[in-house]
């Protein structure tokens, strides 16, 4: 277990506080974190009948359970991280800004393995004194949420899964205030069995939602099936509303599938789900499914073409996919067309897609040269500002958005995100681009501050020099800084 070790009397966390005893006689803090607190969490999870009571109970619940100063109900889809409800509501900036955002298992590596190995984690920002922990201290937990816990003030975090019908559906986070002690493994082993009983509960009220997923969702990511697409698609055209269908084909899975082995390109696919997710949110009334294999489909009704294709475009270029991969689309919509069957606005927009990954191609071979370093800069400068001020909050998010629209500009290939765990060592928290079959003609340029360090893919023919590293140093300290 991450941030854990073992002493001769059984395994506990290296700053382990030990937990108060009970007061006699008295319905204490203490008595509620033992078996009494969980058998009242299970009478309570029984009397639910909604999902939104099960996540109501098991975030207050937790509270009492864990001692926390906070406990949030997380929902997991497509490797992103969401949260369904937080007690108690939050209302300091800092925490705020955490409660709205979602977090996606590339940029988290303690949530990746939560999702991946269905493990618990424990994290602490400060040690057993409360001093603040030393960077690259393994021992105290993950980096990332290390420096999560430091951003909203808080000494100990831990995650356990909640895990419905043999697979992650959600986590149980919960954390501890300043000077509010650090959490153990007896913490850990209660937050589990609490995720297990609303796992239990969830099965019970969302029933009806996961025969519907057996029935039309794709497995994998989630999204709906070809038959779901295929009734979406005819019902719209039936309706006589503007209707796209963009379909999607995923650049570079069999590099990741033979280079990095199978596991890693079913998560790939999953991050693809995830980003088509995002565009559907986006343009509400659109189906996201997966056609079958790296292929991909959106079906809009009522969105005009050019408002689909500029949300593709924007939500690709704030969440770039993992290993270098990609994805090629093509948008057919009925204002162009005419009236059609949804088989032929299907193949239509096949066709357009195969039409882009041929001009991606063409362009990842030849890269434009730039013979003026003072007009690559200034390039650099209006890209690069332009990303970072679209980009999420938080620093990983600001830092990959820049990364990939400077990437893109200087006619590079891929781009890396990292960490300092120490004076040499640099571990890679993103990783996004464009599969390259030049990789000769590539190089990297590295810019660090303090302990990020961002890698800009940059091609051979892209002009360079002080003017061009000192625009990139200028932008990836906009990126950290601005996000504090």
């Amino acid at each position: 277990m991450r941030g854990a070790f073992r002493r001769d009397d059984g395994p506990v966390t290296r700053r382990a506080a030990a937990s108060p005893g009970a007061r006699a006689g008295r319905r204490s803090a203490a008595a509620l974190v033992g078996v009494r607190g969980l058998a009242l969490a299970a009478h309570r999870l029984d009397r639910c009948r909604t999902l939104d009571d099960v996540q109501q109970a098991t975030s207050r619940m937790g509270v009492e359970v864990l001692g926390a100063a906070r406990v949030a109900f997380c929902r997991i889809e497509q490797d992103t991280c969401r949260i369904l409800e937080i007690t108690p509501q939050p209302t300091d900036p800092r925490v705020l800004w955490m409660v709205r955002s979602s977090y996606r298992a590339d940029d988290r590596p303690a949530l990746r393995a939560l999702i991946s190995d269905r493990t618990s984690w424990v994290a602490h920002s400060v040690d057993l004194e409360g001093a603040r922990v030393q960077p690259g201290d393994a021992e105290a937990g993950d980096a990332v949420e290390i420096a999560t816990l430091e951003e909203i003030a808080s000494d100990s975090g831990l995650a356990a899964p909640i895990i419905v019908n043999g697979a992650v559906w959600g986590q149980i986070y919960a954390v501890k205030a300043r000077g509010g002690g650090l959490f153990t493994l007896d913490d850990v082993a209660r937050a589990e069995v609490l995720a297990a009983l609303a796992a239990g509960a969830v099965a019970r009220v969302d029933l009806e939602a996961q025969v519907r997923h057996l029935v039309a969702d794709d497995p994998l990511t989630g999204l709906a099936n070809r038959r779901v697409a295929d009734a979406v698609a005819e019902a719209a055209l039936e309706g006589g509303d503007e209707t796209c269908i963009v379909m999607c084909d995923v650049d570079g899975l069999k590099r990741v599938n033979d280079q990095m082995g199978h596991d890693a390109g079913d998560d790939l696919l999953r991050s693809v789900g995830d980003v088509l997710r995002r565009v559907a949110d986006a343009l509400p009334g659109t189906t996201a499914a997966r056609i079958g294999g790296d292929e991909f489909a959106l079906v809009t009704v009522g969105r005009k073409r050019s408002e689909v294709a500029e949300t593709m475009s924007t939500t690709l270029a704030m969440y770039p996919l993992p290993h270098g991969a990609a994805i090629s689309y093509g948008v057919a919509s009925t204002a162009v067309s005419g009236p059609v069957s949804a088989r032929q606005l299907f193949r239509r927009a096949d066709v357009e897609q195969y039409r882009a990954k041929r001009a991606r191609a063409r362009r990842l071979k030849v890269a434009t040269p730039t013979a003026d370093p003072a007009v690559t800069a200034e390039r650099v400068v209006v890209v690069g500002s332009a990303a970072i001020a679209a980009a999420q909050s938080g620093v990983v998010p600001r830092l990959c958005a820049l990364a990939a629209a400077v990437t893109e500009t200087m006619g590079g290939s891929a781009w890396a995100v990292l960490m300092k765990r120490g004076d040499d060592d640099a571990a890679a928290v993103a990783r996004g681009g464009s599969p390259s079959d030049l990789e000769h003609d590539q190089s990297t340029t590295r810019l660090e501050h303090g302990p990020w360090v961002v890698e800009f893919g940059v091609s051979s023919t892209a002009a360079g020099g002080d003017v061009v590293t000192s625009a990139l140093g200028a932008l990836t300290a906009v990126a950290v800084v601005g996000a504090s």
